[in-house]
């Protein structure tokens, strides 16, 4: 575990904290990325969970800067004592350099955002059900370009800090390289979105392996850079 990469990761989230319109959504958003609860970040900070909670929904003032970094701290030293695998993810970011006719875009939201408000910036119909509700970013790739030039880790490293996000494809003529590519990349995102078709258009057994890996499916057809002004705003 680099100090660089840690002290690089600590920086950005306790600035996102500090400077967003809801510190605690955005505390609550980084806590669930890192697969933390409530309480065990309040033990980690020697505090009741209650006071995690009043910080998360805005039922206490927003936190000063030294419960943000005493909280940023907890959240790293939680992460190392279980192999640092979050803090390793955001080093490969940070080292990632994907060309602009791969990947369109890749954002981190603030705080978690509801999957059906991705889904309006997106006009994208969903034709299969996943296990989550809301993403906390997104990544827009040329699906040709991904799936014939990226090997596995580099396609990991397309998921940013956090695979709690939407997936989007586009260039997608009837979604089997998409939805094959996604059977053998672990984990998936919360939601993969094939842009350029119907949902009339979509091969057929697409949202059958949706369901079988636990991700939402959309289809969108809504113009690229429209699209992507409108993602642009959510982050």
């Amino acid at each position: 575990m680099t100090t660089t990469v840690r002290e690089d990761l600590s920086h950005r989230i306790a600035g996102e904290i500090t400077l967003s319109d809801d510190p605690g959504a955005t505390l609550k958003k980084w806590r669930t990325d890192f697969n933390i609860s409530q309480t065990e970040l309040a033990a980690q900070i020697d505090v009741s969970s209650s006071v995690i909670s009043d910080y998360e929904s805005g039922r206490r003032e927003s936190p000063g800067i030294g419960i943000v970094r005493r909280m940023v701290t907890a959240l790293l030293d939680v992460d190392e004592s279980r192999g640092g695998s979050h803090i390793r993810q955001y080093g490969r970011v940070l080292s990632a350099g994907f060309e602009s006719d791969i990947v369109h875009d890749l954002r981190e939201y603030p705080a978690a955002l509801p999957l059906s408000d991705f889904y309006d910036a997106l006009d994208a119909t969903e034709v299969s059900e996943g296990k989550w509700d809301y993403v906390n970013g997104h990544t827009v790739i040329n699906s040709i370009q991904t799936i014939t030039r990226l090997s596995n880790e580099e396609f990991y490293r397309l998921y940013g800090q956090s695979t709690d996000r939407g997936l989007v494809f586009t260039n997608v003529s009837r979604g089997e390289g998409p939805l094959v590519a996604m059977r053998v990349v672990t984990p998936t995102p919360n939601a993969v979105v094939l842009h350029g078709i119907e949902a009339d258009d979509l091969w057929e057994h697409a949202p059958a392996l949706a369901e079988i890996d636990g991700f939402s499916l959309a289809t969108s057809t809504r113009d690229l850079e429209d699209a992507l002004a409108d993602l642009r705003e959510l982050a």
